[in-house]
């Protein structure tokens, strides 16, 4: 069995751990501040409704009956039931000052996590690959067509995301965080994933939906179907979202 010693991931927990000497210094990294919202100006945009009436579980309930889902009916998800998840999961709350607080913390209000959200079966919206836009609480519509089969395969062929009505892809855009915590800041972006993954996993339960996280996939894969460089912007996380087969 290798050393521990020489494991890259591993060696990535030492990089970024707190030195007290260091920062007792209160050296500032160098590295260029990122856009607080990322935007597509010239993609169709898509208002989500505000106006849910669908009673949901409670927390404590959603918190105990919460499992991963695998297996989904057909039926799509309709634009207010979307509209639910990703407000839940990225949603704004307040603000203060430049900061805007959302549904999920994140290290410094600096939120490096953006949303996409490839629908493989909607009731109101087509079947495409969209961005969640979440100062004006909406959706940009990237492209069309069904996704679902090239997630599944550049996810190990994990079929799950090619059957569930949509797929949530979080992506981290590194300097937003790393500008002002350095290598630090890695760690911050996977922590802000989590937060946001899990809310979105509450929400789903509590709307008697089937959802389950997926972590197992060819970074480059989903960087290339999102159009994103891996080094500025990259894949991070997603989640399987649907009507549950139990329905």
């Amino acid at each position: 069995m290798p050393d521990l010693k020489n494991s890259r991931g591993l060696q990535f927990l030492t990089d970024s751990a707190l030195d007290r000497e260091e920062l007792g210094k209160g050296r500032r990294p160098e590295i260029t501040r990122a856009e607080p919202f990322k935007t597509y100006p010239e993609a169709e945009q898509i208002p989500l409704p505000t106006n849910w009436d669908k009673e949901a579980k409670g927390l404590w309930q959603s918190l105990q009956e919460r499992r991963s889902r695998r297996r989904f009916n057909p039926t799509g998800l309709g634009l207010a039931t979307i509209a639910r998840l990703l407000w839940a999961s990225q949603g704004i709350t307040g603000q203060a000052g430049r900061y805007f607080f959302r549904t999920a913390p994140s290290g410094g209000a600096l939120y490096p996590i953006e949303t996409y959200l490839a629908v493989n079966r909607g009731s109101e919206i087509p079947p495409g690959l969209y961005h969640f836009k979440v100062g004006e609480f909406s959706l940009e519509r990237l492209q069309s067509g069904n996704l679902g089969p090239a997630l599944a395969r550049a996810a190990v062929n994990q079929q799950l995301l090619a059957e569930a009505a949509a797929v949530f892809i979080w992506s981290a855009i590194p300097r937003r965080t790393m500008s002002k915590y350095g290598e630090r800041g890695v760690r911050y972006l996977l922590l802000d994933a989590g937060h946001i993954g899990q809310s979105l996993l509450l929400a789903a339960e509590s709307l008697g939906l089937a959802a389950c996280p997926v972590a197992a996939f060819f970074d480059a894969e989903i960087n290339e179907l999102l159009g994103l460089d891996g080094v500025e912007e990259s894949v991070l996380y997603l989640a399987a979202v649907g009507a549950s087969l139990a329905a």
